[in-house]
């Protein structure tokens, strides 16, 4: 008997639907950048001030993954979903009323903490692997993940626009509107009857989250990770800082920016397509080794417009392409068990190493005036991290050991 049209378009429904959340929560999350200078005007808070707010919302961001996959994990996304979005729109609307330090901080970390409710990439990508067949669950989280590549893209553009054109008051409330498609979207997430290959959402036991983040493969995935926050960090909040000391326009960072995002979207979708043929240890590996021979190259080429453009491709091919295989690897330990929670803690580790690329960046243009000691450690940090995945791929055919409940 064939399936109906609607078992085997829903999966991919729901795939379109978390790539148009990641696409408006990681576009919003970018865009803020191009407000800050607006924001230091208006307040005259200073941008030291400001920076701390920011940066305390991308903490904010990291630690709430695991608490929203948890939630997803036991109540469903449907409503965790609904609810950050109408939360992320009325506290992105709160940001032209705030006076004062604190307040702004407050303000940035509540609409980290529901934009990652709304759609972040642990909860969304969870729900993917929760929905799709085993088979094309690669696939899936690369679509997923150029969403995510393209918000910024689209948005940035947009914020840009209207911030010229309205004030950036009203760049905010176009912001905060942006958020609100997350409430119909998040009838996607609807539970429906499985597939016989898809693993059912159980709910958490204690022994066994201590069991999958003891896990050996999970400390190595992880660690990895930390490192891709450390490296994306540094690339998306210092290169216009680069652009300017290699003599090149500042006109030309935003090009940059918008050729990185462009092969970030190609690596994602190629990302996902291998993610079906290749041991997902083995493409983490090779990701990071590419990442690492580019910054040497980048290091020992003459400075000139076409390598800078160069750079931007290489390192856009590898920046999100690192998800659909650390999605796979992690979604082999939690086997059915507590995923979006795992993936939670991963990219919390994700946003603590983003938390230390930004901050390194700072630190070396302040002590030194150049970035070579964050660029050495970008290459010495590749390493590590072609050294962690190798080790994971050791083991990556044996079967994940799952606990049962007692």
């Amino acid at each position: 008997m064939r399936p109906s049209l609607s078992r085997v378009t829903a999966p991919w429904a729901l795939v379109a639907a978390a790539a148009v959340l990641l696409a408006l929560t990681m576009g919003a999350r970018t865009s803020f950048g191009l407000l800050l200078s607006p924001l230091n005007t208006a307040t005259g808070l200073g941008l030291a001030t400001i920076s701390f707010a920011a940066a305390a919302g991308q903490l904010a961001w990291g630690a709430a993954q695991p608490v929203v996959g948890m939630l997803a994990d036991r109540h469903g996304p449907v409503r965790i979903i609904a609810a950050g979005g109408l939360l992320l729109a009325a506290s992105t609307a709160l940001l032209p009323l705030v006076q004062g330090a604190a307040a702004l901080t407050a303000v940035f970390v509540l609409m980290a903490v529901t934009g990652a409710a709304a759609g972040s990439n642990a909860l969304l990508l969870g729900a993917v692997n929760q929905r799709v067949d085993h088979a094309r669950r690669g696939l899936a989280a690369g679509i997923v993940s150029a969403g995510g590549s393209a918000g910024p893209l689209l948005m940035a553009p947009l914020v840009q626009g209207v911030t010229g054109s309205a004030g950036w008051v009203a760049a905010t409330l176009v912001l905060a509107v942006l958020a609100l498609p997350a409430l119909p979207l998040s009838r996607a997430f609807a539970p429906r009857r499985p597939a016989a290959d898809v693993a059912p959402v159980v709910a958490a036991d204690a022994r066994r989250v201590r069991a999958q983040l003891r896990d050996r493969r999970f400390i190595l995935v992880t660690a990895s990770f930390f490192v891709c926050g450390f490296h994306v960090a540094f690339f998306t909040t210092h290169m216009p800082g680069v652009i300017a000391l290699c003599g090149l326009p500042m006109g030309f960072a935003g090009l940059w920016l918008a050729v990185a995002g462009l092969a970030n979207v190609v690596g994602s979708l190629a990302a996902g397509v291998a993610a079906q043929r290749v041991a997902p240890g083995a493409m983490l590996a090779a990701l990071y080794a590419v990442r690492g021979l580019t910054i040497a190259l980048f290091l020992a080429t003459p400075t000139s417009a076409g390598a800078t453009l160069a750079f931007g491709v290489l390192i856009g091919l590898t920046q999100m392409a690192v998800l659909p295989p650390t999605t796979a690897l992690v979604s082999r330990i939690a086997a059915g068990h507590n995923l979006g929670m795992l993936l939670g803690v991963s990219m919390m580790i994700h946003q603590l190493g983003a938390f230390f690329g930004a901050w390194a960046g700072g630190l070396a243009v302040a002590a030194t005036g150049a970035y070579d000691a964050v660029w050495l450690a970008d290459i010495a940090l590749s390493v590590i991290a072609v050294a962690l995945c190798l080790a994971l791929r050791e083991r990556g055919a044996q079967r994940p050991q799952v606990l049962q409940p007692a």
